[in-house]
């Protein structure tokens, strides 16, 4: 707790554009309890690359692990309520929709993973997303790796969010 003459970590000013940095430089959660709530959604995505046998073993269902995309659809929407428990700086947040899409994309023989995360809150979901996004495609490199230990986790990132002081942001084409 701060004496009366020395002004809270989280109250003073700040010169850096990194909110989890206070003015001497040292992490701390931002402070949201101002913050209006607003409806806030964040679209994430991301691939992994196999081979095409690998493919084949997760489209055909013959897994030895069992059904990859209903096991990553679960781990993703696991991953979206747990954020906070892994990012340290997180707020825990009360998420109100977690949607998750997979594509098979035979000619690439890879699989895309987009996640949909919502919440009326004080915060974004961003990270609620991406970390949704990352633990799907971690749960397919799982799965699949006794058979393809070179599969390739790439392209995640941020496609969207909505809500909040900073309104809609889309990311470059």
């Amino acid at each position: 707790m701060s004496t009366p003459s020395t002004p809270s970590p989280s109250l003073a000013p700040s010169a850096s554009p990194l909110t989890h940095f206070d003015a001497h430089g040292q992490a701390h959660m931002v402070d949201v309890a101002a913050k209006a709530d607003s409806h806030r959604i964040a679209l994430a995505t991301g691939s992994i690359r196999m081979q095409p046998a690998t493919l084949a073993l997760i489209t055909g269902g013959s897994a030895k692990k069992g059904d990859v995309i209903g096991i990553a659809r679960i781990a993703a929407i696991q991953a979206a309520k747990r954020t906070a428990e892994l990012i340290p700086l997180c707020h825990p947040l009360p998420l109100t929709r977690v949607a998750v899409t997979f594509r098979i994309d035979e000619a690439a023989s890879a699989v895309h993973i987009e996640v949909q995360a919502e919440t009326v809150g004080k915060t974004g979901v961003e990270m609620e997303a991406l970390t949704a996004v990352q633990v799907g495609l971690l749960t397919i490199y799982d799965m699949c790796k006794a058979a393809d230990r070179g599969m390739v986790m790439t392209d995640v990132r941020l496609l969207e969010k909505q809500g909040g002081k900073s309104g809609h942001w889309v990311a470059p084409a």
